[in-house]
């Protein structure tokens, strides 16, 4: 089953379901948040919930997404209670363009094994442990809370200080805290981890300045497990024509970690695990337009689909007006 959420026409939230048919208005969802709160307090599964609420009227999502009434699938009423996070190296093409872009050479001019590829062994080494276990620990990343969180067809907006605006196809899942502070897992969704590589590029210990960035996803979450093997495409267009496009690939058969190991290693930080917050997490990818020389300008048009994931997800780049910050004293 596929959710997702949008604005009428007096800006209400609806919820919609489709499961491979039409998409349908849930019966008394005020949204996907509250219906995921409600799903976890009662202790039944978010899809039968929906089931037993039952469904109004068909709706045209396509339609919706052209008009702008689409959100993101899930937020929060304040949004410093949702978190956009991520994890890096967690897929088995993931390697070579990080470490072609981190690449040292030593005082003899032989290549020296850079961070990336000696985390890159790690996960392949230790990330998929056994059931009930921990695994070795991903790289992990902040991008930011919800103010950050562009919804489906809106703008991205790269800062005016910015080297680089580049996509990251990954595949998020999508979390809240109970109230007892366990999390449970609403579904997957499409993402797009937006970044800064040419500043990650100067230095890794830029990454975390790469990363401060909006982040989007959805448009729709699939609830229940994650496909093994996702088989999708990540493309960019200029003008309406296709710039550049290549295969995104992801599931636990493409990844270096399980889902499940990437998970302990987010919440296992009590941090993460208050009552109420969400989570967007997001699982890394094997596939950058900067790797192939790339560079994006605004008005260009990312797009990322999967056929598991209903709906494509699309963002055109726009590149903010400097801001002059002044810090002053009190």
């Amino acid at each position: 089953m596929l959710i997702s959420q949008f604005l009428d026409e007096g800006d209400t939230i609806r919820v919609v379901a489709r499961d491979g048919g039409k998409a349908r208005v849930v019966n008394g969802a005020r949204s996907v948040y509250s219906l995921a709160t409600e799903a976890a307090r009662t202790g039944s599964g978010l899809e039968a919930l929906i089931e037993r609420k039952g469904f109004a009227d068909v709706v045209d999502l396509e339609a919706l997404y052209r008009k702008g009434r689409l959100l993101s699938p899930i937020n929060h009423p304040d949004p410093a209670h949702l978190h956009l996070t991520g994890t890096g190296l967690t897929h088995l093409g993931s390697a070579a363009a990080r470490d072609a872009m981190h690449k040292k050479l030593n005082a003899e001019g032989e290549e020296q094994l850079t961070d990336s590829m000696k985390m890159f062994r790690m996960g392949l080494d230790g990330g998929k442990p056994g059931a009930g276990q921990a695994g070795v620990q991903p790289e992990w990343f902040y991008k930011g809370n919800g103010t950050m969180a562009v919804a489906p067809g809106t703008a991205l907006l790269s800062p005016a200080f910015a080297e680089d605006a580049g996509e990251e196809p990954e595949v998020a899942g999508i979390y809240i805290i109970g109230d007892d502070g366990m999390p449970f897992r609403v579904g997957f969704a499409l993402s797009n981890e937006f970044s800064d590589h040419v500043t990650e590029r100067v230095n890794y210990l830029y990454l975390a300045h790469s990363k401060l960035r909006n982040a989007s996803f959805g448009p729709e979450i699939l609830i229940g497990d994650l496909p093994v093997d996702i088989r999708g495409a990540s493309r960019i267009l200029r003008d309406g024509k296709p710039l550049w496009e290549k295969p995104f690939l992801s599931g636990e058969t493409n990844m270096s970690h399980t889902i499940a190991n990437l998970e302990h290693h987010h919440f296992k930080y009590a941090l993460f695990r208050r009552p109420g917050d969400v989570h967007v997490h997001m699982f890394g990818t094997a596939t950058l337009s900067f790797a192939d020389g790339i560079r994006t300008r605004d008005g260009d048009v990312f797009e990322i689909e999967a056929p598991e994931f209903g709906l494509p997800l699309r963002n055109p780049l726009e590149i903010e007006q400097p801001v002059n910050v002044t810090v002053k004293a009190l």
